[in-house]
């Protein structure tokens, strides 16, 4: 199998993490780093032993075929697009971009130029999240929490592209349907933009989704419900855990308690790290050519998405 050649465009707190798993996949080669920080960057490239460049043009120079863009948001589309244009298939952070437009471009000249594009919607490989998309079949409400104390990096942009699109990416990606409606509300309470957001979305399925992310909150939680017609799966993203609890076949004996007749079972989950996960579909995705789980399209879709809720919450004011 052909070892991959690949490199990271800003080796900060996350992109540091897949520089380790790049470095640590088989048939991977880790063959540079970028970052504009000089610390950031002869950190990186002393752990991993590779150059350390100040640049995304010096590392295409080296001969890439993958490359991961973790970057504030703000950089992301003059890094991707310089790397497409170059040939080199690419897994950009969440957000893909920070406007609609340049995800769009990024989109576009991925199709152009037959590069691979990918978006790092994590939470698609934590195992509690692949436990329960295998089993839902029909969800008819989905309520989400996703609370964290205020993180001191990131708030340049809103709770709702911080941390909203995770639950965005995951709702959008489990109902075959579109959005027909939304509420929203959102404060700024440590930063300038929004800190906690709410939202409540209905979908032309007839499904609604109720989501609440804040960034100043005293505990951490990762939480979904998802509601169906005889049963409800709960999921702790942290613990990637999955409980289903599920109404016996057959009617309830009159006089019975309702209660007796719901049973509570765990999903079986594989555990792994999220991103070594991540990146290892993101290399085979490469070697055969193959969809990303997370396209560039999935990605302009959860911002699009997050887009109308920070323009709603904006326009109440």
């Amino acid at each position: 199998m052909k070892t991959l050649r690949t490199g990271v465009v800003g080796v900060g707190h996350l992109g540091y993490h897949h520089a380790r798993n790049y470095a640590a996949l088989p048939d991977a080669e880790l063959v540079g780093v970028v970052d504009t920080n000089p610390a950031n960057r002869e950190r990186a490239a002393g752990d991993f032993t590779v150059p350390g460049f100040s640049d995304v043009e010096a590392l295409i120079a080296c001969g890439v075929d993958a490359v991961s863009v973790a970057t504030p948001t703000s950089h992301h589309h003059d890094n991707v697009i310089a790397l497409l244009q170059a040939g080199v298939d690419v897994l950009v952070e969440k957000p893909i971009a920070m406007t609609l437009l340049e995800a769009e471009a990024m989109v576009a000249v991925a199709k152009t130029h037959d590069c691979l594009l990918q978006v790092g919607h994590i939470e698609r490989y934590n195992g509690a999240v692949m436990a329960f998309m295998r089993a839902i079949e029909n969800p008819r409400f989905i309520e989400c929490h996703r609370l964290s104390p205020f993180p001191g990096r990131g708030v340049d942009v809103s709770v709702v592209l911080d941390l909203m699109i995770h639950d965005l990416d995951i709702v959008l990606s489990m109902i075959d349907g579109e959005v027909i409606s939304l509420d929203a509300v959102g404060v700024p309470v440590l930063s300038t933009q929004e800190d906690i957001a709410n939202v409540r979305l209905r979908f032309d399925t007839g499904c609604v989704a109720n989501l609440t992310s804040s960034r100043v909150s005293m505990e951490k939680m990762r939480k979904i419900r998802i509601f169906e017609s005889n049963a409800y799966l709960s999921t702790d993203y942290n613990a990637q855990e999955v409980l289903v609890y599920r109404k016996s076949p057959g009617p309830i004996p009159e006089g019975g308690n309702p209660m007796e007749h719901i049973k509570v079972e765990p999903l079986p989950v594989k555990r792994g790290e999220p991103l070594y996960l991540e990146l290892a579909d993101f290399l085979e995705s490469v070697r055969l050519r193959r969809k990303p789980q997370v396209s560039g399209e999935d990605g302009l879709r959860a911002l699009r998405l997050a887009q109308d809720i920070t323009d709603f919450i904006r326009k109440q004011h």
